[in-house]
């Protein structure tokens, strides 16, 4: 089962420190900061199964904290904006 958090860890790792959007990177896509690998393939990868571990091994200018920070940035978003869900 999954938990949400009741409050933020203080010693947690602060997306804004890793998370970069700069129009002349990547066409101003949000991008672990210091690279040009962009946040979504972070969470595609995550998303297909892939574990943290390695997405560090195959983008080696990315850490764990990157990819933390990628999920703590598309969790911000999603406080942010709702998709509309279709029921079968």
């Amino acid at each position: 089962m999954i938990r949400m958090a009741e409050h933020r860890d203080p010693t947690s790792t602060d997306w804004r420190q890793h998370i970069s959007v700069d129009p002349t990177v990547c066409h101003g896509q949000a991008c672990i900061a210091g690279t040009r690998v962009l946040v979504t393939v972070v969470l595609d990868n995550l998303a297909s199964g892939r574990t943290p571990e390695e997405i560090v091994a195959d983008y080696a200018s990315i850490t764990l904290d990157d990819v933390r920070s990628a999920i703590a940035y598309a969790a911000e978003l999603a406080h942010e904006r709702t998709l509309p869900i279709s029921r079968c």
